[in-house]
């Protein structure tokens, strides 16, 4: 599958910061060097990597970095259904929801049941889920689309915000530590994030174990902002006690 190619093309480049073709051809038998290329022109297209005579060398942040989607689509992804099928449950109907973009908000867009909702999200492809029901109103936040991500952000998103009346918020983080709380690997996207946390009368958050211990470059809450927090299995003492001593609703 391209998805899962690409996904070990792209560590290999983050691990060594370049790659050869002939080296690509090896761990790869079964494909060709022109499969092989456009993995890289790919990966080129969205940022990732730069041709180079004799392969590709890697040109994203090793730090910070956020996954393409494609890829997110795939990583922990029994997690991720188990956590939107918990916090699909929480989705009052009548009510006015923000619906996180990413592949767990998209995983919830699926599972929503074709009732009245107002519901507000970053995510294009959500959006386009969501309109496939009847009864559910959406709106999309207007900004910058990023490519990588499938997410809209930016001054226009805030503003937008500004004009919608949240009562719960879904919102999906990158990462997770107590020092640094819940972070995102672009600042735009924090912004976007952290506003709507602040006005959202309920936040839910959604973050599978995997990015427990973790943190990416912006922080956009802490579990102080949190009212309930779904992750996919019980968290770790240290995790647990922190949510306890913040008054966080710990869901798995």
């Amino acid at each position: 599958m391209s998805v899962h190619r690409r996904e070990r093309v792209l560590e290999i480049l983050r691990e060594n910061g370049f790659v050869k073709l002939h080296d690509l051809e090896k761990e790869f038998p079964d494909y060709s060097s022109m499969t092989l290329r456009r993995d890289i022109e790919f990966l080129e297209n969205i940022g990732e990597a730069q041709r180079v005579r004799g392969g590709a060398k890697y040109t994203g942040n090793r730090s910070g970095v956020e996954d393409i989607y494609e890829i997110r689509e795939i990583k922990n992804k029994a997690a991720k259904e188990h956590i939107a099928s918990v916090a699909a449950g929480y989705a009052e109907t009548g009510c006015s929801i923000y619906l996180d973009s990413g592949t767990t908000g998209m995983m919830i867009a699926k599972l929503l049941p074709d009732t009245p909702y107002f519901i507000l999200t970053s995510g294009p492809n959500v959006a386009v889920e969501i309109c496939k029901k009847f009864k559910p109103s959406v709106t999309l936040v207007g900004g910058q689309m990023n490519r990588v991500t499938l997410s809209v952000s930016g001054t226009q998103s805030l503003d937008f915000i500004k004009d919608f009346n949240i009562e719960t918020a879904f919102v999906a983080a990158s990462a997770f530590s107590e020092e640094n709380g819940f972070t995102v690997g672009n600042n735009s996207e924090c912004e976007l994030k952290r506003a709507v946390v602040k006005k959202a009368k309920k936040v839910i958050m959604l973050c599978d174990s995997a990015k427990f211990g973790k943190s990416m470059p912006y922080t956009f809450a802490t579990l102080e902002d949190v009212d309930v927090l779904i992750t996919e299995k019980q968290p770790c003492e240290e995790v647990a006690k922190a949510a306890e001593k913040s008054g966080t609703a710990v869901i798995w």
